[in-house]
């Protein structure tokens, strides 16, 4: 790699920069060898991911520290990169919108600050991991179930905030944030919500608070760096009930969209959960050369090898019903009479009584199995997701992934797709894979990726997160009245940020110091 600085300072002035950095955390905490460096470039970028490097990283252990860093950037006009734990895999990484930004490396602030059992939630900093807050409940035989994404190597609270999902009733991770503690862009501390009030005593108990609630302001922002974060966490329940659901068919994403949603607006099932289509599974148990070595995406034949091997239908979901036994028993009868008519056949339900050991079928632990579809190609894999919201109607998903289908089938990448269930919308996410050593598959995934963009737009949706490559174009698809809503960000940001220092770029939200730079485009 090549030395960087961030934008409009040389050498010399950046160097004062990171000793100024180094009087604040130690000289071991400054990060900038090359190979300090390329430990924070995105793995699984399209291209060399040098487009989005840093210039640098800097790792303090205290909010304190953090303060004194923002002051610090402000002084020397050194944009920064927050990053909690570094695993925002698919969508960056580590790595900065902005070449040359200083990653705020938040990884050593890893304590769990409380968990109050009676209550229900805890308070942990950016370096939680599922794993570190998983075995905190388990080791303390804490009654409370943390909710886990599909892979959970990452932290608890950067996960919220980037909307991350996972998949019991707590599985919105971002609506169950309750209190932040934040540095904002001037170096200034401040608690949101009920935390506003020295001493308070609901500060993780009341999601709002006096005036304005601002916790939602900082999840997918660039306007702060949150240090600590309350988040409500699942009683444990009396009994669950689990089940795998294959659906044999492609088209039978239609009547299944159509009953479950309105299973799950009424909250007859009330957790978020998956349809993914057999490449789900395939990808994780197989590389692609065990059944296909030719040109071009996989064909329909060798599709319907892999789900007569592996024993699984075009599309697969699991569905839990969680509580009190009687509430439990009453929803199964409800979902038994809505699906097993289409199915043909009993659903197997497995059971879990509380008193009995936890197992995947009831408290799922964390795993990073499921990142095992990037070696699907081959090569140095990557994956990168494209994830339009869309209403949830059978006929409606029917018609997208057909047209999704084709259009991974026009640029010769294989079709992984699934729809999340959520209360009220389906989230349509496809993931791209491809051998970042193969130049021209590489090519023709940026090119899918901005062909997407433009079909989402043109049919009226738009992505709910998306790559560091992406965050503009995307940030751009969301246009209503000449893009009022990115004119508010900026004015926001500029208001609160008048150097630019967080997070230039995040999501499209670019500060007036470095409005003209942009992120370029690799595809």
């Amino acid at each position: 790699m090549s030395e960087l600085f961030p934008p409009n300072l040389d050498a010399p002035r950046f160097s004062r920069a990171l000793k100024a950095f180094a009087s604040v955390v130690g000289s071991q905490w400054v990060l900038s060898s090359e190979e300090d460096r390329a430990s924070y470039v995105d793995p699984y970028a399209l291209g060399d991911g040098l487009n989005h490097a840093a210039s640098a990283a800097v790792a303090p252990a205290s909010a304190e520290e953090v303060q004194a860093l923002v002051r610090l950037a402000n002084e020397h006009k050194v944009p920064l990169w927050p990053t909690a734990r570094g695993k925002n895999l698919g969508y960056g990484w580590a790595a900065p919108a902005m070449p040359g930004t200083v990653v705020l490396d938040l990884g050593r602030m890893d304590r769990i600050l409380d968990v109050d059992v009676k209550f229900g939630h805890c308070l942990v900093e950016p370096g939680v991991g599922f794993y570190d807050l998983y075995n905190f409940l388990r080791e303390n035989d804490i009654p409370l179930w943390m909710s886990l994404p599909g892979n959970a190597w990452g932290s608890v609270m950067g996960n919220a905030l980037e909307r991350g999902l996972g998949y019991t009733p707590y599985g919105d991770h971002a609506a169950k944030i309750c209190g932040m503690e934040v540095v904002t862009p001037t170096g200034d501390l401040l608690r949101t919500g009920m935390g506003a009030m020295a001493g308070s005593k609901t500060w993780q108990a009341y999601q709002h608070g006096f005036g304005p609630s601002w916790d939602q302001a900082f999840v997918q922002s660039n306007f702060g760096v949150v240090t600590k974060m309350g988040l409500w966490l699942m009683p444990e329940p009396e009994m669950t009930l689990r089940a795998k659901i294959e659906l044999p068919q492609a088209d039978d994403i239609g009547w299944a969209i159509d009953e479950l949603h309105q299973l799950r607006l009424n909250n007859v099932v009330d957790h978020n959960f998956v349809f993914g289509n057999y490449l789900h599974d395939a990808a994780v148990l197989s590389q692609r050369s065990e059944w296909y070595d030719g040109k071009g995406a996989l064909p329909d034949a060798i599709a319907d090898k892999m789900m007569k091997h592996y024993d699984i239908g075009w599309w697969r979901f699991s569905l839990g019903i969680y509580g009190h036994e009687g509430i439990v028993r009453a929803k199964e009868q409800l979902i038994r009479k809505a699906l097993e008519p289409h199915l043909g056949k009993p659903i197997e339900f497995e059971e879990w009584h509380r008193g009995e050991p936890l197992d995947r079928a009831a408290a799922r632990a964390p795993s990073a199995t499921a990142l095992q579809i990037v070696n699907w190609w081959g090569g140095r894999g990557g994956h990168m997701g494209f994830s339009p919201v869309m209403p949830p109607d059978g006929a409606l998903a029917r018609k997208t992934f057909r047209a999704m289908k084709a259009r991974f089938e026009e640029h010769g990448l294989d079709y992984y797709t699934s729809f999340t269930m959520g209360h009220r919308h389906i989230n349509n996410v496809n993931i791209l894979l491809y051998d970042r050593d193969d130049a021209d598959m590489v090519s023709r995934a940026g090119k899918l990726f901005h062909t997407l963009i433009g079909d989402a737009k043109a049919a009226g949706f738009g992505e709910y997160r998306t790559h560091l490559d992406f965050m503009d174009p995307v940030s751009k698809s969301f246009d209503f009245n000449g893009g009022a809503l990115g004119r508010f960000n900026e004015s926001v940001k500029n208001a609160i940020d008048p150097n630019g220092i967080i997070a230039p770029g995040k999501n499209g939200i670019w500060p007036a110091p470095y409005k003209t730079i942009g992120t370029g485009d690799p595809a």
